[in-house]
């Protein structure tokens, strides 16, 4: 079985994406020397090289990676060794142009950028077997080979593409999936406009139609692009594993929810050896902190809670964004270690060198333009000091608190078109419910639909339109045995064929929350609704509304106006050991605060009352001990209250009572015994 760390690696990761090709060979060396003063253990290095190795077809040329691999060994340096298949070389497209993909309109895309590939074209995947075979053959017992790293975040910039090739790759996907032609049929509701197939051969991708398609077919054709990249990704690996064997494998994921949509993240999770990713702050004026403490929370969970690694992120500004500010001192280091603290094994980057030419010269590096003498170089040399100081975390896990539900699919099923509102956003609602556990100080597991969640005192749905009976049926069991729910409108209406589940709304969810929704009324822009607890409190909300009929369940606040005035705005349902609680209308931060508020005292999760705001408080357990990780992301000095001694780790002093924690910076401290 392969390793599920980075072989060899007896520290945490640190380093970054190494293109060496873009420099003279002279100044390999000064890189490597610039390595050892910062630290660095391991770079990632390959990943677009293959029209270097493989100037033209069957000619090779690994003289380079040869003396730059051993280059690194030499140097203590771990290589993260990439198969360089997300960018094929020129030739290959002159010789195979049909490899290029195609969009939904017909325009077939051009060669110049990267990731432009047909996953289902047969030469694609021919040449892409040989180049892996290669460096496995030549590469599998390097000295300096920590992990295999395959191709480069998949779905990027191109998850589906829509040829002839495609087509048919999708005709045998469906055959597969479904059996027979009247099972396709079923599912998608091909009865309705007319559409119904008798044969596999009739069906095309949903290219552009003169208006809305069917659905169940757009939803079936990004789960055919997910499993078509991901037979590719296992294809390379499986060539990995063989002539490599105990050398892990990985690909790069991009788990934050606002940056990759293509992805069943689940899915791949279990098809790698160690879960991977990359992360970049997105500044649009909101606490870029919080969407990396749901990005890292999100990724450790796909890991299953086991050790994961951060494979990229930026040691300041990133170029591809409208704005893209410098971080602000120490910033980089504290979102460095924010991501250690939930779950990762190091922190890497992108990339080393900052290139002078490219798209992306203007993105941020651990040596930049501004060279070694500057701000940035010095806060990388001192955060790889702080990483070898926390070695001994290696291996431990991350405690969660509290669960949310999400599921790719029924991501992708509802941003399909022609939905009550399009206001209502999936990915803002579950980085709503995420901000508000958040600032009560509560660490969160992402779990899917049909997961166990007996472990979870509290789990919150904050937007699941697709569910499974047999999600249903899980959340209800989970219930029934004493678990505290919390499920926010638009849930549970669909199942996976986004077919609305038979009779009231909210379909798979009807029983365990006690209630029928006899329709939605969506508010207009602008639009706001108050709704009034019994003790005349009053919150507010926007988006959406329901005609929300109780049956088993107690009403606990009430629209006060707005189409529904009168009607259950807030529910809870009592159901054996547990209980449900249902809101229908979008809320805002104040009442998110005070609906989690309610269903944390039912589970009897205490928020940490004790901690300011911005600054989280995360534990690591394992063998070697217990970790408290303090991150003060604020502009204050802050207490933040220990439950034992101990020793701070990033200055050995000793800590007990309270841990004063500056402005902007990070404590962590190994608890004694």
């Amino acid at each position: 079985m392969p390793e599920t760390t980075p072989t060899g690696l007896t520290r945490l990761a640190f380093g970054g994406d190494y293109n060496p090709e873009q420099w003279p060979e002279t100044v390999w060396h000064e890189d490597v020397r610039l390595m050892r003063e910062a630290g660095v253990t391991m770079v990632s290095v390959g990943i677009f090289s293959w029209a270097l190795l493989e100037p033209s077809p069957g000619k090779y040329d690994f003289g380079w990676l040869d003396r730059l691999l051993d280059l690194l060994h030499e140097n203590g340096i771990r290589a993260d060794l990439g198969t360089p298949t997300v960018v094929p070389p020129v030739w290959f497209y002159r010789e195979h142009p049909e490899a290029l993909p195609v969009a939904a309109d017909g325009t077939r895309y051009e060669f110049g950028s990267r990731g432009a590939i047909c996953h289902s074209n047969t030469d694609y995947r021919a040449v892409a077997a040989n180049i892996t075979t290669k460096l496995a053959e030549r590469y599998a017992g390097h000295p300096a080979l920590a992990m295999w790293h395959v191709h480069n975040e998949y779905g990027v910039p191109v998850s589906a593409c829509y040829c002839d090739s495609c087509a048919a790759h999708f005709r045998r996907w469906l055959a597969a999936t479904y059996g027979t032609v009247d099972a396709v049929n079923e599912a998608w509701g091909t009865a309705f406009w007319g559409q119904r197939y008798t044969d596999f051969d009739q069906i095309n991708p949903p290219r552009v139609a003169p208006t809305v398609g069917n659905p169940g077919q757009a939803l079936d054709y990004k789960r055919f692009a997910d499993a078509t990249m991901r037979e590719n990704f296992v294809a390379e690996r499986d060539i990995l594993h063989h002539l490599a064997p105990g050398v892990p494998v990985t690909t790069n994921f991009m788990t934050a929810l606002s940056q990759c949509d293509s992805v069943d993240y689940w899915a791949w999770g279990r098809e790698v050896d160690i879960v991977t990713n990359d992360h970049y702050l997105i500044t649009d004026g909101r606490r870029t902190h919080v969407n990396l403490a749901m990005a890292a929370d999100l990724t450790r969970s796909v890991a299953g809670g086991a050790p994961w690694l951060l494979l990229e992120h930026s040691t300041s500004g990133i170029n591809w964004q409208p704005h893209n500010p410098a971080k602000a001192p120490g910033q980089m280091a504290r979102n460095s270690l924010a991501h250690v603290a939930r779950g990762s094994e190091g922190a890497m980057f992108f990339q080393w060198r900052q290139s002078r030419r490219g798209a992306e010269k203007f993105h941020s590096a651990m040596v930049p333009h501004a060279g070694t003498e500057s701000r940035v170089w010095r806060e990388v040399v001192e955060l790889g000091a702080s990483l070898d100081s926390l070695s001994t975390i290696r291996g431990t896990r991350t405690q969660a608190d509290v669960a949310v539900l999400w599921d790719w699919h029924s991501w992708w099923a509802q941003n399909l078109a022609w939905r009550p509102s399009e206001d209502h956003d999936a990915r803002e609602r579950a980085d709503a419910f995420y901000e508000a556990l958040y600032d009560r100080h509560l660490t969160v597991d992402f779990a899917h639909p049909e997961a166990d969640l007996s472990a979870c005192p509290l789990v919150v749905v904050p937007a699941l339109y697709s569910m499974t009976e047999a999600a249903g049926n899980n959340v209800r069991e989970y219930v029934e045995n004493g678990g505290t729910l919390v499920v926010s409108y638009f849930s549970g209406i669909v199942d996976e064929h986004d077919a609305v589940h038979e009779g009231p709304y909210p379909g798979a969810l009807r029983d365990v929350l006690g209630l029928t929704v006899e329709e939605f009324s969506p508010l207009l822009p602008g639009e706001s609704v108050r709704i009034t607890g019994p003790d005349g409190s009053e919150l507010t909300g926007d988006v959406w509304t329901e005609f929300v009929v109780p049956r088993e369940a107690e009403t606990v606040w009430t629209y006060a106006d707005g189409p529904a005035a009168g009607h259950p705005a807030v529910t809870r349902h009592r159901l054996g050991e547990g209980s449900a609680w249902y809101v229908s209308t979008r809320l805002d931060a104040q009442g998110l605060d005070a609906l989690l508020g309610w269903a944390a005292d039912d589970a009897g999760v205490a928020p940490r009352v004790d901690l300011p705001r911005d600054v989280e408080v995360v534990r690591r357990v394992g063998e070697s001990g217990t970790y408290l990780f303090a991150i003060n992301h604020s502009s204050s000095d802050a207490k933040v209250p220990l439950e034992g001694p101990g020793t701070e780790l990033l200055t050995g002093e000793r800590a007990a009572g309270r841990l004063v924690v500056g402005a902007g910076a990070v404590r962590v401290v190994r608890l004694d015994g």
